[in-house]
Protein backbone atom coordinates (compact mmCIF):
# COMPACT_ATOMS: atom_id res chain seq x y z
CA UNK A 1 0.00 0.00 0.00
CA UNK A 2 1.63 3.15 -0.74
CA UNK A 3 2.22 5.35 2.47
CA UNK A 4 2.13 9.20 2.76
CA UNK A 5 3.49 11.31 5.37
CA UNK A 6 1.33 14.85 5.74
CA UNK A 7 3.60 17.69 7.37
CA UNK A 8 1.29 20.78 8.27
CA UNK A 9 0.97 22.65 12.07
CA UNK A 10 -2.50 22.85 11.23
CA UNK A 11 -4.81 20.05 12.25
CA UNK A 12 -7.47 20.26 10.57
CA UNK A 13 -5.83 20.76 7.43
CA UNK A 14 -4.11 17.07 8.19
CA UNK A 15 -7.19 15.42 9.63
CA UNK A 16 -8.70 16.58 5.56
CA UNK A 17 -5.92 15.62 3.40
CA UNK A 18 -5.88 12.45 5.55
CA UNK A 19 -9.77 11.45 5.88
CA UNK A 20 -9.61 12.18 1.41
CA UNK A 21 -6.40 10.12 0.90
CA UNK A 22 -7.37 7.32 3.20
CA UNK A 23 -10.77 7.39 1.89
CA UNK A 24 -8.82 6.94 -1.25
CA UNK A 25 -6.77 3.33 -0.44
CA UNK A 26 -3.51 5.35 0.78
CA UNK A 27 -2.13 4.67 4.02
CA UNK A 28 -1.65 7.93 5.70
CA UNK A 29 0.64 9.61 8.92
CA UNK A 30 0.02 12.84 10.05
CA UNK A 31 2.61 15.45 12.60
CA UNK A 32 2.17 19.16 13.56
CA UNK A 33 5.87 19.83 14.05
CA UNK A 34 9.04 19.54 11.91
CA UNK A 35 11.12 17.69 14.40
CA UNK A 36 8.83 15.11 14.58
CA UNK A 37 8.21 14.45 11.00
CA UNK A 38 12.25 14.21 10.60
CA UNK A 39 12.15 11.48 13.55
CA UNK A 40 9.56 9.88 11.56
CA UNK A 41 11.02 9.88 8.31
CA UNK A 42 14.51 8.50 9.96
CA UNK A 43 12.14 5.62 10.80
CA UNK A 44 9.65 4.54 8.72
CA UNK A 45 9.18 4.54 4.90
CA UNK A 46 7.55 6.65 2.86
CA UNK A 47 6.24 7.24 -0.83
CA UNK A 48 5.62 10.67 -0.69
CA UNK A 49 5.53 13.65 1.65
CA UNK A 50 2.82 16.34 1.71
CA UNK A 51 5.22 19.08 3.17
CA UNK A 52 3.83 22.69 4.71
CA UNK A 53 6.53 25.21 5.06
CA UNK A 54 5.97 26.87 7.90
CA UNK A 55 6.39 24.79 10.58
CA UNK A 56 7.55 24.56 14.42
CA UNK A 57 10.82 23.26 15.01
CA UNK A 58 12.41 23.18 11.48
CA UNK A 59 10.59 24.67 8.37
CA UNK A 60 9.41 22.68 5.45
CA UNK A 61 12.67 24.27 3.04
CA UNK A 62 15.23 22.74 5.82
CA UNK A 63 13.22 19.41 6.11
CA UNK A 64 13.40 19.23 1.61
CA UNK A 65 17.33 19.78 2.59
CA UNK A 66 17.48 16.76 4.97
CA UNK A 67 15.57 14.49 3.15
CA UNK A 68 16.45 14.72 -0.55
CA UNK A 69 19.45 12.44 -0.47
CA UNK A 70 16.36 9.90 0.30
CA UNK A 71 14.80 10.09 -3.02
CA UNK A 72 11.45 11.00 -1.76
CA UNK A 73 9.24 12.44 -3.66
CA UNK A 74 7.94 15.65 -1.69
CA UNK A 75 4.92 18.61 -2.71
CA UNK A 76 4.82 21.78 -0.76
CA UNK A 77 0.97 22.62 0.63
CA UNK A 78 1.57 26.14 1.61
CA UNK A 79 -0.25 29.51 2.26
CA UNK A 80 3.33 31.21 0.84
CA UNK A 81 2.23 31.85 -2.44
CA UNK A 82 4.74 34.69 -3.90
CA UNK A 83 6.41 33.56 -7.47
CA UNK A 84 9.77 33.31 -5.29
CA UNK A 85 8.90 30.81 -2.61
CA UNK A 86 7.63 28.74 -5.66
CA UNK A 87 10.64 29.03 -7.10
CA UNK A 88 12.56 28.22 -3.93
CA UNK A 89 10.52 25.29 -3.14
CA UNK A 90 10.62 23.08 -7.06
CA UNK A 91 14.65 24.53 -6.99
CA UNK A 92 15.49 22.56 -3.55
CA UNK A 93 13.60 19.36 -5.35
CA UNK A 94 9.58 19.25 -4.77
CA UNK A 95 7.60 17.74 -7.32
CA UNK A 96 5.24 20.26 -7.44
CA UNK A 97 3.86 23.10 -5.02
CA UNK A 98 -0.21 23.51 -4.47
CA UNK A 99 -0.80 26.78 -2.56
CA UNK A 100 -3.70 27.13 0.29
CA UNK A 101 -6.43 26.64 0.30
CA UNK A 102 -7.02 24.29 -2.32
CA UNK A 103 -9.30 21.85 -3.84
CA UNK A 104 -9.29 18.39 -2.27
CA UNK A 105 -9.44 17.04 -5.67
CA UNK A 106 -6.94 19.09 -7.19
CA UNK A 107 -5.00 17.53 -4.36
CA UNK A 108 -5.78 14.19 -5.40
CA UNK A 109 -4.82 14.94 -9.01
CA UNK A 110 -1.09 15.91 -7.97
CA UNK A 111 -1.02 13.30 -5.68
CA UNK A 112 -1.63 10.98 -8.13
CA UNK A 113 0.46 12.83 -10.81
CA UNK A 114 3.58 12.46 -8.37
CA UNK A 115 2.88 8.85 -7.77
CA UNK A 116 2.69 7.87 -11.14
CA UNK A 117 5.75 9.62 -12.03
CA UNK A 118 7.70 7.44 -9.53
CA UNK A 119 5.65 4.44 -10.48
CA UNK A 120 4.19 4.56 -7.40
CA UNK A 121 0.58 4.70 -7.82
CA UNK A 122 -1.93 2.40 -6.95
CA UNK A 123 -2.18 -0.49 -9.61
CA UNK A 124 -5.90 -1.35 -7.89
CA UNK A 125 -8.41 0.60 -6.56
CA UNK A 126 -11.66 -0.76 -4.38
CA UNK A 127 -14.97 -0.12 -3.39
CA UNK A 128 -16.58 -2.92 -1.63
CA UNK A 129 -17.06 -5.80 -3.80
CA UNK A 130 -16.00 -3.37 -7.27
CA UNK A 131 -12.28 -3.71 -8.01
CA UNK A 132 -10.53 -1.56 -10.78
CA UNK A 133 -7.38 -2.53 -12.20
CA UNK A 134 -6.34 0.55 -13.38
CA UNK A 135 -3.67 0.16 -16.02
CA UNK A 136 -5.32 -3.02 -17.55
CA UNK A 137 -8.46 -0.93 -17.66
CA UNK A 138 -10.54 -3.69 -16.27
CA UNK A 139 -13.50 -3.73 -13.88
CA UNK A 140 -15.07 -6.62 -11.95
CA UNK A 141 -18.17 -6.77 -9.57
CA UNK A 142 -18.56 -9.47 -7.37
CA UNK A 143 -15.62 -11.32 -9.01
CA UNK A 144 -17.38 -10.77 -12.64
CA UNK A 145 -15.97 -8.45 -15.18
CA UNK A 146 -17.93 -5.11 -16.14
CA UNK A 147 -17.73 -3.86 -19.50
CA UNK A 148 -17.82 0.11 -19.25
CA UNK A 149 -17.64 2.47 -22.05
CA UNK A 150 -14.41 4.79 -21.91
CA UNK A 151 -16.16 7.80 -20.30
CA UNK A 152 -18.09 5.21 -17.46
CA UNK A 153 -14.52 4.32 -16.61
CA UNK A 154 -13.04 7.10 -16.59
CA UNK A 155 -16.29 8.57 -14.35
CA UNK A 156 -15.31 5.39 -11.92
CA UNK A 157 -11.75 6.00 -11.23
CA UNK A 158 -12.46 9.16 -10.27
CA UNK A 159 -14.70 8.66 -7.76
CA UNK A 160 -13.12 5.49 -6.41
CA UNK A 161 -10.21 7.95 -5.87
CA UNK A 162 -12.35 10.39 -4.09
CA UNK A 163 -14.65 8.37 -2.00
CA UNK A 164 -16.64 10.30 0.36
CA UNK A 165 -15.92 13.54 -1.11
CA UNK A 166 -18.79 15.87 -3.07
CA UNK A 167 -17.42 15.99 -7.06
CA UNK A 168 -18.88 19.32 -9.20
CA UNK A 169 -20.66 18.72 -12.16
CA UNK A 170 -17.86 20.93 -13.29
CA UNK A 171 -15.01 19.02 -12.25
CA UNK A 172 -16.29 15.77 -13.32
CA UNK A 173 -17.02 16.91 -16.71
CA UNK A 174 -13.85 18.64 -17.43
CA UNK A 175 -11.42 15.37 -16.20
CA UNK A 176 -13.52 12.84 -18.02
CA UNK A 177 -14.73 15.16 -21.44
CA UNK A 178 -11.17 17.46 -21.03
CA UNK A 179 -13.63 20.24 -21.94
CA UNK A 180 -15.76 22.78 -20.49
CA UNK A 181 -19.20 22.06 -18.69
CA UNK A 182 -22.47 23.60 -19.88
CA UNK A 183 -24.71 24.04 -16.87
CA UNK A 184 -27.77 22.47 -19.86
CA UNK A 185 -25.91 19.09 -20.76
CA UNK A 186 -27.60 15.68 -19.71
CA UNK A 187 -24.68 13.83 -20.48
CA UNK A 188 -23.23 13.48 -17.42
CA UNK A 189 -25.77 12.70 -15.56
CA UNK A 190 -26.84 9.65 -18.27
CA UNK A 191 -23.21 8.57 -17.72
CA UNK A 192 -23.83 9.08 -14.23
CA UNK A 193 -27.09 6.57 -14.27
CA UNK A 194 -25.17 3.93 -16.14
CA UNK A 195 -22.64 3.91 -14.51
CA UNK A 196 -24.80 3.57 -11.18
CA UNK A 197 -27.02 0.14 -12.87
CA UNK A 198 -23.73 -1.33 -14.16
CA UNK A 199 -21.92 -0.98 -10.13
CA UNK A 200 -25.26 -1.59 -8.53
CA UNK A 201 -24.62 1.85 -6.69
CA UNK A 202 -28.73 3.41 -6.96
CA UNK A 203 -27.98 3.91 -3.14
CA UNK A 204 -23.83 4.51 -3.28
CA UNK A 205 -23.49 7.12 -6.09
CA UNK A 206 -25.95 10.07 -4.79
CA UNK A 207 -26.87 13.42 -6.08
CA UNK A 208 -25.27 16.40 -4.42
CA UNK A 209 -27.90 19.10 -4.36
CA UNK A 210 -26.23 22.57 -6.55
CA UNK A 211 -22.57 20.60 -6.31
CA UNK A 212 -22.56 17.05 -8.53
CA UNK A 213 -22.19 13.26 -7.22
CA UNK A 214 -20.45 12.05 -4.23
CA UNK A 215 -19.63 7.88 -3.92
CA UNK A 216 -20.67 7.26 -0.31
CA UNK A 217 -18.71 4.14 0.76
Amino acid sequence: MTKILIVDDEKPICDLIDMNLSAAGYQCKAVQDGLKAIDLIDREMFDLILLDIMLPGVDGYDIMDYIRPLKIPVIFITAKHEVRDRVKGLKLGAEDYLVKPFDVVELMARVEVVLRRYNKTQKLLTAGDVVVDVEARQVTRGGKKVVLTNKEFGLLVLFMRNKNVALFRETLYEKVWEGEYFADSRTLDLHVQRLRRKMGWENQLVAVYKVGYRLEI
